[in-house]
């Protein structure tokens, strides 16, 4: 397709459960699986002589939310009754915000892969309350509905129709995602519902100053699907367009088995929710002093603490963003360097590939890890003064992961003990010159590449004990003081 010619336009519509132990709008448990129905009280179907009740700590993490991405807190916000009808939404409304949403615009940093930097700015945020869940049968003539859901607590971020591609739209949701997880105010776990995202997609021609027809994707539960449902959908509408036809305006939806998107429902006009005033519940007044104490807590945000990890530790950016992606791995990057005095690019280095080799292999996440920072820095600390070679480290964390015995006493016991005495060394080298005469004499006929043979050897002969650059350096003042006899 020529990009030359078309630019697409994407605004996303990302739903956040927020967490909270309690539902929006009744005392009913929050919590993932269950028996159906057993988690949505009267409240949440809306049984008749029952009224809502504001749960206070979504107010709080609606308010830091925004205040993280520099937007209006309202001071008097209020909820709206958004009317329609769907076999899991039991009230036939759902208490969502309309005309006064509790957070309006505000702005999102994004870093691209070609290093460009750029906000994408938000249209507002607002409380609702989640529907419940349709599970379909495999013949595909029967739904049931599970109300377990119903009434729990999210938070939907609108953008503006600022997003260029895919690759925007993915640094954008990666981003929100951060934010949730850094203020702890979502659990992270999309798996489980914990975020989703609906994909607004238009394409118009670069020249045009009006946007194209829309089409809406719903229910995107990870970044892979939204971004290679962005990319299908581009493509559809840019080849609809070459060939002469409309872009209709739908709700489609994507189906990763085929990677496509497909037509769930045509929109010929916008969607009338008949939006009111929510009547059972008073406009909430947001205290100034709510603000100022959330703002005092705000924690370090991701963008701006791979920011210092670059500056502070001299980190590239590469591996400041790993280690930035979730807070809990940057805690425990900072608790290993106030632990022991290391070289930051060496701690990271480990916990980028050894250590997340292990968690991603168990399924654990880095703060359920068997290995405390301050047993992981022990054995960091062990690397870098030279007692255990990087080898034999990697067979140490391995059993550190399954045995409570620190570093060093798994060193010792396992006889990993680096051999760094000169004596010792000499004599490997020695010995190890002595037994290949005719790798000795290629060397010293100028293949130099055999020198690595050599290294391999003498590690060999040490058991993999001896330390190889001091066995490197004796090895080549060896040979090359045989080149001058």
């Amino acid at each position: 397709m020529d990009n030359q010619i078309w630019q697409s336009v994407i605004g996303l519509e990302i739903h956040m459960q927020l967490n909270t132990h309690s539902k929006l709008f009744s005392g009913a448990e929050v919590s993932y699986g269950g028996n159906p129905n057993t988690r949505a009280c009267e409240i949440d179907i809306a049984l008749p002589g029952v009224l809502p009740v504001l749960n206070e700590n979504a107010v709080r993490m609606a308010i830091a939310f925004g205040l993280a991405i520099d937007a209006e807190i309202a001071p008097v916000t209020v909820f709206a009754r958004k009317n329609y009808f769907y076999p899991d939404l039991p009230k036939g409304y759902q208490i969502s915000q309309y005309e006064r949403p509790i957070v309006s615009g505000g702005s999102v940093p994004i870093s691209l892969t070609d290093g460009t930097q750029r906000k994408i700015l938000l249209e507002r945020a607002h409380l609702e309350e989640d529907a419940g869940k349709l599970i379909h049968d495999s013949s595909g003539k029967t739904s049931c509905v599970d109300l377990n859901r119903a009434g729990t607590t999210l938070i939907e971020i609108v953008s503006k129709p600022v997003i260029n591609n895919a690759e925007e739209a993915i640094a954008y949701m990666k981003q929100i995602y951060a934010i949730g997880c850094y203020l702890e105010i979502c659990d992270g776990n999309m798996q489980e519902g914990s975020m989703r995202c609906d994909a607004n997609v238009s394409i118009k021609r670069r020249d045009d100053t009006n946007l194209g027809v829309r089409t809406e994707i719903k229910n995107l539960n990870s970044f892979r699907f939204v971004e290679k449902a962005i990319h299908y959908e581009i493509n559809r509408q840019i080849t609809v367009l070459e060939e002469g036809g409309t872009i209709r305006q739908e709700t489609r939806l994507y189906d990763s088995e085929l990677d496509e998107t497909r037509v769930l429902r045509s929109k010929e006009e916008a969607e009338d929710y008949r939006y009111f005033p929510e009547p059972d519940l008073l406009p909430v007044e947001i205290p100034a002093e709510w603000i100022t104490e959330v703002r005092k807590n705000l924690p370090e945000l991701q963008h701006l603490r791979r920011e210092r990890f670059v500056k502070d530790y001299v980190l590239s950016v590469q591996d400041a963003e790993q280690l930035t992606q979730s807070k809990a791995t940057a805690d425990y990057f900072e608790a290993c360097l106030k632990i022991v005095r290391l070289e930051p690019k060496l701690v990271a280095n480990w916990i980028i590939t050894q250590l997340n080799t292990l968690l991603k292999r168990d399924s654990v996440l880095i703060s359920e890890s068997p290995i405390a920072p301050e047993r992981f820095a022990k054995l960091i600390e062990r690397v870098a003064d030279n007692t255990v070679s990087a080898k034999n480290a990697k067979e140490v964390l391995a059993l550190m992961w399954t045995q409570p015995q620190s570093a060093d006493e798994i060193i010792e016991k396992q006889g990993f003990k680096q051999i760094s005495d000169t004596s010792q060394l000499d004599a490997i080298v020695d010995q190890v010159l002595a037994d290949n005469p005719e790798q000795v004499a290629q060397y010293l006929s100028g293949k130099d590449k055999v020198f690595t043979y050599f290294v391999g050897q003498a590690m060999k002969a040490s058991k993999g004990q001896g330390n190889p650059a001091q066995l490197s350096q004796l090895l080549k003042a060896r040979l090359e003081k045989s080149k001058l006899a």
